[in-house]
């Protein structure tokens, strides 16, 4: 059930909005509620999906332009730095919200995953935080409350059924963020993760076997877990995004129902009264 935003949360903020496709992207939905929380936002998307990012754009609160990156093409990065550098000269926020994996790599695939489709995972799930990051520094650490990049995780604590490579590159991910932390820290910029249950998003459901990974989530999670609603991962984020959160960095917030602290519904079956486990 979404909650209301404190208007003011972001004033004045500039924030940076990759990986929507449509309106039910959960970067939309971070765009749709910083703007309700005083922020000024731009989205960026590539390609022929590029359109469809146009088209929910439009759809936001106070529509947006979309800036054009291939978060995998330097030139692309360059340019959105130049255009952010032009426009705002000071960027406060941005979210990584970019994943991608080639369907051999999950579903079950995981000891036949050619290494190209590995690599691929990992290039555009996992570098691409560090790519993003530094191409956006200079403008980031001009940032008054210090800049906030904030990326999309999940957890890669265990080895999920059917997220394969895609997993492999979350915990790449998870480790890239904490690096990002040492390095971006001295300049006043932070780096954190958002670590969400299973949203049904366009993306999610690309996902070969996504229904497996998520059914049973609801029962698993102490709070329960509401698949159709992300704006409690969206608000995790605009807090990452805030000054409230101007002295975390390297963190991972948990925004799934209390799973990744209790287990999984299936884990297995209790131990016998006289098992000495």
């Amino acid at each position: 059930m979404s909650v209301p935003v404190p208007s003011d949360l972001l004033a004045g903020r500039r924030l940076l909005i990759t990986g929507v496709i449509t309106s039910d992207s959960i970067g939309w939905h971070v765009a749709a509620r910083a703007q309700q929380a005083g922020a000024e936002v731009l989205l960026t998307g590539f390609g022929r999906p590029r359109r469809l990012t146009e088209r929910a754009a439009k759809q936001l609160p106070t529509p947006v332009e979309v800036l054009e990156l291939d978060v995998n093409e330097p030139d692309d990065l360059a340019a959105v730095a130049a255009e952010i550098d032009s426009r705002w000269g000071v960027l406060d926020g941005v979210l990584h919200a970019i994943a991608f994996a080639p369907s051999d790599a999950l579903g079950g695939n995981f000891l036949e995953t050619p290494p190209d489709s590995a690599k691929a995972a990992f290039e555009t799930s996992a570098f691409s935080l560090k790519a993003l990051a530094a191409a956006l520094l200079p403008s980031l650490a001009r940032s008054e409350h210090g800049g906030s990049v904030v990326g999309l995780d999940f957890d890669a604590q265990v080895a999920w059924p059917i997220y394969d490579w895609m997993g492999v590159a979350k915990a790449a991910l998870e480790a890239t963020s904490r690096y990002l932390a040492r390095y971006a820290g001295p300049q006043g910029v932070r780096s954190n993760l958002v670590s969400a249950g299973p949203l049904g998003t366009i993306a999610a459901r690309g996902i070969p076997g996504f229904a497996r990974l998520a059914d049973g989530w609801d029962a698993a999670a102490p709070l329960g877990w509401d698949i159709a609603d992300p704006t409690p991962t969206a608000d995790a984020a605009l807090f990452l995004l805030s000054p409230l959160a101007r002295a975390i960095t390297g963190e991972i917030l948990h925004v799934d129902g209390g799973v990744h602290a209790s287990g999984p519904v299936d884990a297995g079956p209790a131990p016998e009264a006289d098992d000495p486990a």
